[in-house]
């Protein structure tokens, strides 16, 4: 006779909010809502098949995220795009990333930066590849330079920042900017491999930093074609 082996309720509870918490993210920072759209969250219970219970602490835990705002008494809603809060984010990783890299001259390994070299080397020897991969490509790179600072709520943090900054970044990339985005890449390795501080943070905000009109027009330019995309998908 097989006995049944117990169900622990609140081990399966935390994993489908989890898995709640992932897939609402993701059509977050994916803009499947439109700036400032209401959440239905019926609707979204029934396409994740859940309970509302575990959609709300997702919903609640993304609000505290920034990725969604509660209004007390109308719902959940998609955050408004705000050009002075997508600079404040831009200002807000250079700031983190010259933070870490002071702690990564101290701490890292000459054999952690030699492989983050060999990364930025890979993939720029790579076959041309998609404005997605591009921008992973990047994310990568600043997410690794970051852990060699040794400090988790570091990574956490750039790991927030870039989410909610993700779908105004590079709209209109070319050959040229992706060989420009890989020799800041190698610069910025071979100044950190010779322990550099100053060279190191004067390269990272260089290639971090974008002027306040320079991310309004990005911005500006995404929410158009949001709607557009939106409005193809209803007449397919």
């Amino acid at each position: 006779m097989v006995t049944a082996v117990p169900i622990d309720r609140e081990i399966l509870a935390d994993n489908i909010a989890a898995s709640v918490y992932a897939a609402v993210r993701a059509k977050a920072v994916s803009h499947a809502f439109l700036p400032g759209e209401r959440l239905n969250e019926g609707e979204l219970a029934r396409e994740l098949n859940v309970s509302r219970t575990p959609l709300r602490e997702a919903l609640y835990r993304l609000t505290t995220e920034g990725f969604l705002r509660n209004v007390a008494g109308k719902g959940f809603f998609f955050r408004n795009l705000d050009p002075k809060e997508l600079f404040s984010l831009y200002e807000l990783r250079t700031a983190l990333e010259v933070a870490a890299t002071q702690l990564a001259i101290e701490r890292a390994s000459d054999e952690q930066i030699h492989a983050l070299a060999e990364v930025v080397r890979e993939e720029g020897a790579g076959e041309a590849c998609t404005q997605k991969e591009l921008i992973a490509q990047d994310e990568r790179f600043h997410t690794h330079l970051v852990a060699l600072a040794g400090n988790l709520e570091m990574s956490r943090v750039l790991d927030n920042i870039n989410a909610r900054i993700q779908f105004v970044r590079w709209m209109d990339i070319g050959a040229t900017t992706r060989k420009a985005a890989h020799h800041d890449h190698n610069k910025i390795v071979a100044v950190l491999a010779r322990r550099d501080f100053d060279t190191c943070c004067a390269l990272l905000k260089k290639h971090i930093e974008r002027r306040q009109d320079e991310i309004v027009a990005a911005a500006h330019a995404r929410v158009g074609q949001l709607y557009t995309e939106r409005a193809a998908r209803a007449q397919a």
